[in-house]
């Protein structure tokens, strides 16, 4: 039988019917809470009435002293009620019971007002506390200005470069919450030893904020680039900040980063002579060029700029002066010469011949500052097992580069520094990134040695690499889209390691490990990428980050980087060792640094092709003893400072 039509009015009478009472009770209660203070008060006032009265009543009504009468029980419960609610309850006449209450709520309404106002101040005061508005008080320390992915970094690196000494502080300034940072440093910077964390809370670029920090008694301030692209005018706002609280005074040497180039000349004028900028586009895209032609280069650099390892120092022995540089290359047992510095100019891997003057100093890879003690290794040296010297002749290179971001441009610039006729860069992207024409752009100023392709597709689909011949490639370059705004740095990881996860497949089926080298934006990141440990990716942040600190500590070394990461003059190259000692030969590592001088170059360590994948140093050995004995295979590598 069918069911009979509820109208619409039938149905809401059975909505309404359905409405309880206690639903319109708490839709009343909601509605005059909704009214605001006065009602929240009398609500309160109400709630305590309803528990202190019968409370009272009861205490009265079982008190066998309690008067007999009801009038005067009456007035023992009124005394009792307004003692507990601070009412005065004096009893009496109207008139006076009246005003005994209003007395009493004057009296409770100064006492609340004052204890509020108490509080309140003590709270500002607190709070000012915590967001670190006093005056930084130290000496000698680092100052941080800034907040990005490089601050754990550089805090990470200042705090190992004052291991060894009695007292040291680093000192932040950011504009966040002083609780905020300190919480994250101690989480992903970890134990800091002797090491003082100070952190002030505010704008970088408020002159009088940034005296908090007392730069003037800084040994160095680092002034970091921002997580956002179009961050770098703060940078420039934040050094001509620096130099109002300073003043004509000399000051510490001060280390700033901007990721466009077209900052840098600002940059340099807003910090003055005391100040060193890096440019972190341009630094990133050399290294991945660097490390995309000779794999393991980022491993190698990794080890040379954290202070965990050995790194550059300035040495002075005045035994040495008159005598040339290359007979200085086997006068240090335990340190690696790599150069001179002459008249505050760096001289990387000059000509062997080179004489030492009396102000000059050597430039020198070695555990600290106080490691490099003359030993002379000439008779470690055994000319019978070194390779006679061939010079080896450039070929044409195929790179491949997938997904497109503003470094691009610059890597396939760096690439075309380096090409000879015949070299190809072909480009796999999504039109929203890049065009064709955009690509073809990058490489008309190396045309007609270097020619460059674009293909539009989703780097992330297997179809699209499959399509690809990338067996045929000499390496292969994945780099992360660009962050949208608002969108976390370490967001644009996600398609990097999806690309990768394709990557790694095409490797399974072809059983052929692809030359890959990586951009990433986030170190933690590494560690879930479906690669081999020592493989190369260039984490951008850090690099900047171990680049700041150590020219942080010498100023001298900007230069020195500045021409490792240049596409002319000396770099850092890993060649075969079989071009400096005959494979299957046991031989010193002195013989590898007398084998590589005869040929212009300063050996500084060398890479283990049986520990390429072992964890932490992937078998990259830099400034080995000159006396260690190993058998060379023709699968290592050497590590030198050269000519390209």
């Amino acid at each position: 039988m069918a069911a009979a039509a509820v109208t619409p009015a039938e149905q809401g009478a059975g909505v309404a019917r359905r409405v309880s009472l206690a639903d319109r009770a708490r839709y009343w209660f909601d509605t005059t809470l909704a009214r605001g203070t006065p009602a929240l008060v009398g609500w309160l006032a109400l709630g305590c009435l309803v528990v202190v009265f019968p409370a009272s009543a009861v205490l009265v009504w079982t008190d066998p002293h309690a008067p007999a009468s009801h009038s005067g029980r009456l007035a023992a419960i009124w005394r009792l009620t307004g003692e507990t609610l601070r009412l005065g309850g004096a009893t009496g006449p109207l008139v006076h019971v009246l005003l005994s209450v209003l007395l009493a709520l004057v009296a409770l309404v100064y006492v609340s007002t004052l204890v509020g106002l108490i509080t309140t101040g003590l709270t500002e005061r607190l709070t000012a506390l915590r967001r670190g508005h006093s005056t930084v008080i130290e000496q000698g320390h680092a100052v941080v200005l800034g907040w990005s992915e490089q601050v754990f970094t550089v805090v990470s690196e200042l705090v190992a470069a004052n291991a060894n000494q009695r007292y040291g502080s680093v000192a932040v300034l950011a504009d966040r919450d002083k609780t905020t940072m300190e919480e994250a440093l101690s989480r992903k910077v970890g134990t800091t030893g002797r090491t003082r964390l100070v952190c002030r809370s505010g704008p970088p670029t408020d002159p009088d904020l940034l005296a908090l920090t007392n730069p003037g008694e800084a040994s160095a301030v680092l002034v970091l680039p921002q997580d956002d692209p179009s961050g770098d005018p703060e940078v420039v706002k934040t050094l001509l900040a620096l130099r109002s609280a300073l003043g004509e005074e000399v000051g510490p040497p001060v280390v700033a980063a901007v990721r466009d180039d077209q900052y840098r000349l600002a940059a340099s004028i807003a910090a003055g002579p005391r100040g060193i900028v890096l440019v972190s586009d341009a630094i990133t895209a050399r290294l991945i060029v660097q490390s995309a032609r000779r794999p393991g280069l980022s491993l190698v650099y990794r080890d040379l700029l954290d202070f965990a390892g050995d790194e550059f120092y300035l040495a002075f022995d005045p035994a040495l002066t008159g005598r040339s540089f290359g007979d200085t290359l086997l006068a240090f047992a335990t340190s690696s010469v790599v150069g001179l510095l002459r008249d505050g100019r760096p001289l990387l891997n000059p000509p062997p011949r080179t004489l030492i003057g009396p102000r000059d100093r050597l430039i020198v890879i070695t555990r600290d500052d106080d490691t490099a003690r003359r030993s002379d290794c000439s008779g470690l040296v055994d000319e019978s097992v070194m390779t006679p010297w061939q010079l080896a002749s450039a070929r044409p290179e195929r790179v491949l580069i997938l997904g497109w971001n503003r470094r691009a441009s610059l890597v396939v610039g760096q690439f075309g520094r380096y090409a000879v006729h015949g070299s190809v860069i072909a480009v796999v992207a999504d039109r929203k990134e890049v065009t064709a024409e955009e690509v073809q752009q990058t490489g008309t100023d190396f045309a007609p040695r270097l020619t460059t392709t674009f293909r539009p597709g989703d780097v992330t689909r297997p179809e699209t690499l499959r399509s690809l011949e990338i067996d045929s490639y000499d390496s292969i370059v994945v780099l992360g889209p660009d962050p949208l705004p608002g969108q976390q740095p370490n967001e644009a990881d996600n398609r990097t390691l999806v690309t990768l996860l394709v990557l790694h497949l095409l490797e399974q089926e072809n059983g052929r490990e692809l030359p890959v080298v990586t951009e990433m934006t986030d170190d933690r990141n590494r560690t879930l990428a479906p690669i081999s440990p020592g493989a190369d990716v260039i984490i951008s942040a850090k690099l900047v980050g171990l680049l700041m600190a150590q020219i942080s500590q010498n100023r001298h070394l900007a230069a020195v980087f500045e021409e490792l990461f240049s596409h002319t003059g000396s770099q850092v190259q890993l060649r075969p060792a079989a071009s400096y000692v005959l494979p299957g030969c046991e031989a010193s590592f002195a013989t590898v640094v007398a084998a590589a001088q005869q040929r212009g170059e300063c050996a500084i360590g060398y890479r283990c092709n049986d520990r390429a994948t072992a964890v932490p140093d992937h078998g990259v050995r830099i400034n080995p003893d000159k006396s260690e004995r190993r058998r060379w295979n023709e699968h290592d590598e050497v590590v030198v400072i050269t000519q390209d």
